[in-house]
């Protein structure tokens, strides 16, 4: 009886499955249905697979991180650096971004769907780097003025170019410099905001982006206005000074305001690129790389059909070789199928081509474990036991082999996933979901399907067994 409850749950859950890992096909049959009798039967509700940027398309980005400045641990920056990214383009929309930090001081960024290389820079550029300056002792800018000029210095100096006001002269310097006469770091950047919000100032109506400190902030923020009043504080974006405020008096409660001529929709860009987060350290792009969709299209094609030819194949061999238990494998074979694509969609996992590479390698996987069962069972059919005790012990003296086959592989699959980049990982994935998987139906479905063919019937027709 508990043989027969198994088997109708195997049979009824495989008929969920493919609900859930092919509703397109089954939402066809629908519309079919629906045309022919005039029925409203509802859809399956689709739930995708995710596809990764070599199979979907998109862009693969590689940025540089300036960590010279940092006096923490350069680990934090990093990850401080792939939170920002992460949620800047999840706040475009991108869907699925793959954001990883490669070795000590760079940034992988793969963005699936955008075929334009521009758009996915500009996605990731727009990431602000948020800094204030103090003024530089106008001594220490004119020695900047002489190293960096030498002889086109005369006449040239920091009060001069450093006036208020004078922000393109300035960004000009900066670009020939590679050095600012003007400011120097005050310590405090974009990683200590809060928020950013757009304000209207009262009398004009012209748009602001006024900044909300934290603790840490509002404190370094109350301490540089207080020893500089009367004096410049500007407000670098990106390298750039966009805001260059004198300060009336000390701030204390954590609020600055950054005016400039914007409009409102600037103001409000300006805003929503600050509360996406501002980098902790400057980023370089170092490389690029984009796939079309239709490439991606192709190698989805291929893949798709090295799976149905790999499991074509597999189930020949088992038939011809094994007869009744072959075909018994097969079913087996598609049921793991189904179970291991029901777990890509509901972990969900990133679909690759190495990730494929790994599905098929654990098609193989969970042939061998069958094989080694009926070679188990042959022998004892050969010894002149019955059907169901040559099942029995073809099961318990190749579980052994089939558990350590399976665990070595799993440790293999740990080992890669742990200790690789993200290409590697989802060959890893699939072929630990796959291994997994194996164990299960080889020796729960593969057995309850067999205890059918054991009765008295089949006793007698031993050769569809050898």
């Amino acid at each position: 009886m508990r043989s027969k409850l198994l088997l109708a749950t195997i049979i009824v859950g495989s008929l969920l499955l493919v609900l859930f890992v092919a509703p397109e096909w089954i939402n066809k049959g629908i519309d079919k249905a629906n045309a022919r009798f005039s029925r409203h039967i509802a859809h399956v509700p689709v739930v995708p697979f995710r596809l990764g940027l070599d199979l979907l398309g998109g862009t693969h980005l590689v940025y540089q991180a300036d960590l010279s400045k940092i006096q923490g641990t350069k680990s934090d920056a990093m990850d401080g650096i792939r939170d920002v990214v992460e949620r800047r383009v999840n706040l475009f929309g991108v869907s699925e971004p793959v954001v990883e930090v490669n070795g000590s001081d760079q940034l992988i960024i793969d963005l699936a769907g955008i075929k334009d290389v521009n758009q996915a820079i500009k996605l990731i550029g727009e990431t602000p780097f948020l800094e204030f300056k103090t003024m530089l002792p106008r001594a220490q800018g004119d020695a900047i003025i002489k190293q960096k000029l030498g002889a086109q210095a005369q006449g040239v100096t920091a009060d001069l170019l450093c006036a208020p006001g004078n922000t393109q002269s300035l960004i000009q310097v900066l670009l020939q410099f590679g050095a600012d006469p003007c400011y120097q770091s005050s310590g405090l950047d974009g990683s200590q905001l809060k928020s950013a919000q757009v304000v209207f100032t009262s009398q004009s109506f012209s748009p602001q982006v006024k900044l909300v400190l934290n603790d840490a902030g509002a404190k370094l923020f109350g301490q540089i206005t207080q020893n500089n009043i009367g004096k410049t504080v500007a407000i670098y974006l990106d390298g750039v000074p966009i805001s260059t405020p004198t300060v009336q008096s000390a701030i204390l409660d954590g609020n600055a305001v950054i005016t400039g001529n914007f409009t409102p929709d600037e103001a409000k860009i300006l805003a929503n690129r600050l509360n996406s987060g501002a980098l902790p350290v400057p980023i370089r792009l170092v490389s690029q790389q984009t796939i079309g969709a239709s490439l991606g299209a192709e190698s989805l094609n291929k893949s798709l059909k090295a799976g149905l030819y790999g499991l074509l194949f597999v189930a020949i061999f088992m038939i011809l070789f094994y007869r009744l238990p072959g075909i018994i494998s097969v079913i087996a074979l598609l049921i793991y199928v189904l179970v291991v694509l029901a777990f890509y969609k509901l972990i969900p996992v990133t679909l690759t081509l190495s990730g494929i590479a790994g599905f098929i390698l654990s098609l193989g996987m969970a042939v061998d474990a069958n094989i080694l069962i009926f070679a188990r069972m042959k022998e004892e059919l050969r010894d002149g036991k019955s059907l169901q005790n040559s099942m029995r012990e073809g099961f318990s003296r190749a579980w052994l082999s089939v558990r350590d086959s399976h665990v070595t592989t799993l440790i293999g699959a740990v080992v890669l996933y742990a200790a690789t980049t993200s290409i590697v990982k989802g060959f890893a994935l699939t072929l630990g979901v796959g291994v997994l998987t194996s164990l299960f139906t080889a020796t729960i479905v593969t057995r309850s399907f067999l205890r059918l063919v054991s009765g008295p019937w089949f006793e007698s027709k031993k050769r569809l067994f050898r």
